[in-house]
């Protein structure tokens, strides 16, 4: 069996990919470039994928969305914008995850792989509209039938919380130290920005300890 896994160097899709291996799938990881300002999490995507074995890892391009977006639009891509501490839609990246599964689904095709894992958890579920059950079902189904096979999309963190998914990222033993999740560029997290505090809370309510390195 063979399952595409999009990893992005955080912990969540390093999980999902991790459940992919533990179910006997050979793994064939992508993850992108489209733009962002922590290209470091690349990196982080590149560990992953080596610790977990993977039988390939691509790192697809598809920077050119941050020119289609423009400027004002989403902070993760625009320098020029404040970066929050808290959640604002402005750290919304229009349907990159549907731009990203699309590709993933071609990808699966042409590997001949049975199923798509992706990562998303409960609590992005709240505010990121392609991260939630409805759109994974509705994207599974357009990828099955445009595909014309059971290729099938699978989000299996959906009912879990980010403290939830660590305390699974240390079962599985997923290297969380090699995870990466700040949304500012840099060698080490910001500490500040509200994927970092996210982070930090979800290590603190899961009992485990943070091996992350903050600026602040």
């Amino acid at each position: 069996m063979k399952a595409v896994c999009l990893i992005s160097g955080g912990p969540d899709s390093a999980v999902a990919a991790a459940l992919a291996k533990r179910e006997g799938y050979e793994l064939y990881c992508l993850s992108f470039n489209y733009g962002q300002l922590a290209s470091k999490e690349l990196e982080s995507a590149k560990k992953i994928a080596q610790s977990l074995g993977a039988k390939e890892h691509r790192v697809v391009d598809i920077s050119f969305l941050r020119d289609l977006y423009g400027s004002g639009v989403t902070a993760l891509t625009d320098s020029s914008m404040r970066m929050p501490e808290q959640f604002e839609p402005s750290i919304i990246v229009p349907f990159r995850n549907g731009v990203m599964l699309s590709i993933a689904a071609a990808y699966a095709s042409s590997v001949g792989a049975e199923a798509i894992f992706y990562g998303p958890q409960l609590d992005d579920a709240k505010y990121y509209p392609d991260c939630r059950k409805e759109f994974v079902s509705a994207i599974s189904r357009a990828i099955s039938l445009g595909t014309d096979s059971r290729l099938q999309v699978k989000n299996p963190l959906a009912d879990m919380s980010k403290a939830e998914v660590l305390k699974l990222a240390v079962e599985l033993g997923v290297p969380l130290e090699q995870t990466w999740s700040c949304y500012c560029s840099g060698e080490i997290h910001c500490g500040r920005c509200e994927s970092c505090r996210n982070r930090k809370n979800a290590f603190r309510v899961a009992g485990i300890s943070d091996p992350t390195i903050y600026l602040e």
